[in-house]
């Protein structure tokens, strides 16, 4: 700033150079950025990457040329931090401010627009000066579907670019508030993904997922990613209830991905996976058994590297995988799903009796008791004494029969509402013509009004019709 207190505004067309107090705030500390305060912001906070930006500015060229200002247009801009949605060195100047604050910056072409430039206002390596107020911000949000369920306020920022993912071992420490009120606080260590089985609900793992390590932040929760339409009765959370989570992750180590491990990695992992699938399966959790079987499926089924013996053995796996998703399925009453999964697992084996016995179920239960009863029979070809199939043919064959009843009455119905409707018709058509009781006849009126002639009492059978005048003559 060349004066005190003025701003880049009052200075157009003036050319600007940095004052003795600017401060370097590029990373490398290579001069490209350049800030120099004009009015202080209140607080300590700064906002963080994620976080929903709202400025003012006003850009000039160094020559004291205005090529943009948010202030003309009288509406402040908008943008996500950290996002490469504006130029870099903005994404870098904005996160040094604090709330209130109005700075300018000096910034080179290798942080603005480069040796493009940005035609036709802005000349190709061209040195930018922007003078900037930050508004205000948002925290960031997490929410899977971008309704501002989880809002993440960052407290300390995190080191590192590496992040949690699903299976990760993490250790933090959590405090949990509802209405300023602490209900807990306290260290834990899960596996992301598994959170439930330390307290710990979804949307607080989907948030850690975000994180790096050392970061503290301030999670605002909406219910339907915190406790939901239940509360939690020993935190005396009520139904409905928005929380904050004060999350610090203290350490965590990332889960293998399938790209980093060798063949016989995959399939020992894959087995874990089915280990903790069943256990859970059998412990009645079957969102999680399907989590876990799921994983399988990802870790192996596509993989080419497998020869001989491992092949045969990754086949094995993924045969049992499909199987047991198919069960977990059909307990959940997603009845399609089993079936696909069937179908993947006969594709391997087309003979396998669970496959063939569990899509029959799905068959029955979608409505298809005839494409069922096929594969029961199928299963009582291949073992003759399996009664559980013999009962489903019965099953079968009762919803069959129950079927083409409904059909008949369907039919029944269907005919009795087109009678019905052309009975309607033919009324309605029976309606527009004349009632001759109503109407004139072919005589008029005169003919029906008139006494009868001495003639007409004498002679009944002997019609008289009238001439064109109207007069009526003896035939």
């Amino acid at each position: 700033m060349t004066v005190e207190g003025m701003d880049v505004e009052s200075q157009e067309k003036q050319p600007y150079v940095a004052g003795s107090n600017a401060v370097d705030v590029t990373p490398n500390q290579d001069g490209g950025i350049l800030k120099e305060i004009i009015t202080e912001g209140t607080g300590e906070k700064t906002p963080a990457n994620g976080n929903k930006i709202f400025v003012h500015y006003v850009g000039t060229l160094t020559d004291g040329t205005k090529f943009d200002s948010s202030r003309d247009r009288g509406t402040p801009f908008e943008f996500i931090l950290g996002k490469g949605s504006v130029i870099k060195s903005w994404d870098i100047g904005v996160a040094t401010m604090k709330k209130g604050e109005k700075s300018v910056f000096t910034c080179k072409s290798e942080y603005a627009y480069g040796s493009s430039g940005s035609p036709p206002k802005i000349p190709p390596d061209a040195t930018l000066i922007f003078e900037i107020e930050l508004l205000d911000w948002q925290g960031e949000d997490l929410s899977p579907k971008k309704d501002g369920g989880i809002i993440r306020e960052q407290i300390v920022k995190g080191e590192g670019y590496s992040t949690p993912n699903d299976g990760a071992l993490v250790e933090v420490h959590i405090i949990g508030r509802h209405d300023g009120r602490e209900f807990e606080n306290r260290d834990v260590k899960f596996t992301i993904g598994e959170g439930d089985e330390e307290g710990i609900f979804p949307g607080l793992e989907r948030a850690l997922e975000k994180f790096k390590k050392g970061e503290k932040s301030l999670l605002k929760m909406k219910p339907q990613y915190a406790f939901k339409d239940k509360g939690h009765a020993e935190y005396n959370i009520p139904p409905n209830a928005e929380v904050e989570y004060e999350v610090e992750l203290k350490n965590f180590e990332k889960a293998k991905e399938s790209w980093e491990l060798d063949c016989d990695g995959k399939l020992e992992q894959a087995g874990l996976f089915k280990e903790k699938g069943t256990n859970y399966f059998k412990a009645g959790k079957i969102d999680k058994a399907l989590k876990q079987y799921k994983k399988i499926i990802k870790f192996i089924e596509h993989e080419t590297g497998f020869e001989g013996d491992k092949n045969t053995e990754r086949r094995a796996v993924l045969l049992a995988t499909h199987l047991n998703l198919a069960m977990c399925y059909l307990k959940l009453d997603e009845c399609v799903e089993a079936r696909d999964q069937c179908n993947k697992a006969l594709e391997i084996d087309s003979q396998n009796v669970k496959g063939l016995f569990r899509r029959g179920q799905a068959l029955l239960n979608i409505g298809e008791p005839e494409l069922g009863r096929k594969d029961f029979e199928e299963v009582l070809k291949i073992e003759p004494n399996n009664k559980a199939a013999a009962n489903q043919i019965i099953l079968c064959a009762k919803k069959i029969k129950e079927q083409k009843q409904n059909e008949k009455k369907i039919y029944a119905n269907m005919f009795e509402k087109f009678a019905e409707r052309d009975k309607q018709k033919e009324e309605a058509e029976r309606k527009k013509q004349p009632d001759v009781m109503k109407t004139l006849g072919e005589w008029g009126e005169d003919e029906r009004e008139r006494e009868m002639s001495e003639f007409e009492r004498e002679n009944p059978n002997i019609l008289l019709l009238p001439n064109n005048s109207g007069d009526f003559k003896d035939l």
